[in-house]
């Protein structure tokens, strides 16, 4: 860190440093690749939201949240009406379910749901905004991943979840710039949702993980808001109220390096480097399932013939995905040696392969006791090795170099759209072109509440 900008830090400065870069890069358009690549985000952590939005998790959230205070903004994907806070959270929460939403690598921070959140409940409460819609996502998803890099990798070790801490951030940032903040407004928006950070990874395998970007996004809905608010009302924070805003970079990793927030913003993106996954679970298992898929495809090989896998990866796959006996779907997609069973036994690995029903069958439980996790510090996060051992004494061999959806070997326009459609067509009245065509628009005129009304289908809050 330079002197000057240690010294600003000290000072707090910082966050009007941070606030002034945000609010310079939404005066500008994005740049072409930029836009393409929040396109290509939005699109796809909409459609994962949407494809969960019926399923009986987000069911029980609309439930609590209809015995609130009517609303007037519908729920992601029904019909339900709630407040702007629910939405967001629901939004939010059903985006993160399935584990099916955008990554970004370095910092494994999945940016896209907090940030939908946060337009879920913006986008719906008022209009006149839709033509800022993209640029507010863009900037929230980079805002987030420029803070997880700040805390990179120190913060995630120590068991913080990330796209619940840097999520608030980023949603609070997306809320505020489609307020049309100003840059203090900023400022103190990303303040105060800096003072609700949440989420450990013990909660991994359970709803309460996709609820930590939930309720990043409502509560960095509710931080832009109350920002406006304060300086409206009372032009400033008061004393008490400064003093009360922990700043995140110490609150959060000691080994923290804030000029990965600051230096390049507007100019390099880490946006560019976000990744959509093939596959409904923890991506450092994405390369492993590459492998088994291709062995099924590949090979002959019958399940009552395999002896042992040996499966060779990264040693974060043991550290993230190390249950060898999930019971549930949701266990499941932190089971690197699940996914391996179901690629091969399916050849494939979509929701179905990732339902409890699934998780608890003998077939799939009895190859997962015969796969044997082997950590290699020289491989990849995107790489892994499969060595079959058949009874009969023969090897099949299945090696992956990049998996799919990785920066190396990334979804081309054509794949994640076809993703966003098998999500969508439960709904039945909106596709993945759809869905794209209309994200592609706002800025020429489209109005998300066409969106919103598109997909709300036919349930009622008697069904939620």
């Amino acid at each position: 860190m330079t002197a000057e900008l240690s010294s600003r830090v000290g000072k707090d400065v910082w966050w009007r440093d941070f606030a002034d870069r945000i609010r310079t890069a939404f005066n500008a358009p994005l740049p072409a690749p930029v836009r393409h690549e929040a396109l290509r985000s939005l699109v796809n952590v909409l459609g994962v939201g949407l494809g969960a939005s019926r399923s009986e998790e987000v069911g029980r959230l609309v439930r609590l949240a209809l015995t609130r205070p009517p609303g007037s903004v519908p729920v992601i994907g029904r019909t339900e009406q709630v407040d702007a806070y629910q939405a967001a959270l629901i939004a939010g929460f059903a985006a993160h379910l399935d584990d099916f939403d955008d990554t970004h690598l370095a910092t494994v921070i999945h940016p896209g749901a907090s940030c939908l959140g946060a337009v879920w409940g913006m986008a719906g409460q008022a209009g006149g905004q839709d033509h800022d819609i993209l640029r507010a996502f863009a900037i929230g998803c980079e805002a987030q991943l420029r803070l997880g890099m700040a805390v990179t990798p120190g913060h995630y070790q120590r068991g913080w979840h990330i796209t619940g801490t840097c999520g608030v951030v980023g949603a609070a940032v997306t809320s505020a710039l489609l307020m049309d903040a100003s840059v203090e407004q900023v400022a103190v928006s990303i303040r105060l949702a800096a003072a609700q950070t949440l989420g450990h990874r013990e909660a991994f395998g359970t709803e309460l993980k996709p609820l930590h970007a939930g309720k990043a996004a409502a509560n960095g809905l509710v931080a832009a808001s109350t920002a406006k608010r304060w300086l409206d009302e009372d032009g400033g924070l008061s004393a008490e109220g400064e003093r009360s805003m922990l700043p995140l970079l110490r609150t959060l990793s000691a080994d923290n390096d804030p000029d990965r927030l600051l230096t390049g913003f507007g100019e390099h993106w880490e946006l560019l480097s976000n990744t959509y996954k093939p596959y409904p679970c923890g991506i450092v298992a994405h390369p492993g399932i590459d492998a088994a898929i291709e062995a099924s495809g590949q090979h002959e090989v019958r399940p009552d013939e395999i002896e042992r896998i040996d499966y060779e990866c990264h040693p974060l796959v043991l550290d993230l995905m190390g249950n060898l006996d999930p019971e549930t779907g949701l266990q499941a997609r932190f089971s690197a040696v699940h996914g391996v069973a179901v690629g091969l036994l399916a050849g494939t690995a979509g929701l179905a392969q990732f339902e409890d029903e699934s998780a608890r069958s003998d077939e799939v439980r009895s190859l997962r006791q015969r796969i044997v996790l082997v950590p290699r510090s020289d491989l990849n996060r995107d790489q892994a090795n499969l060595r079959i051992v058949l009874r009969s004494g023969r090897e099949v061999v299945s090696a992956v170099r990049a998996a799919r959806g990785s920066l190396s070997r990334p979804l081309s326009d054509e794949e994640l759209v076809a993703k966003v459609d098998q999500l969508v067509a439960p709904l039945g009245s909106v596709s993945g072109i759809d869905l794209w065509n209309l994200v592609d628009s706002l800025e020429r005129g489209s109005r998300w509440r066409d969106l919103v009304v598109s997909v709300a289908g036919q349930t009622q809050g008697s069904e939620a």
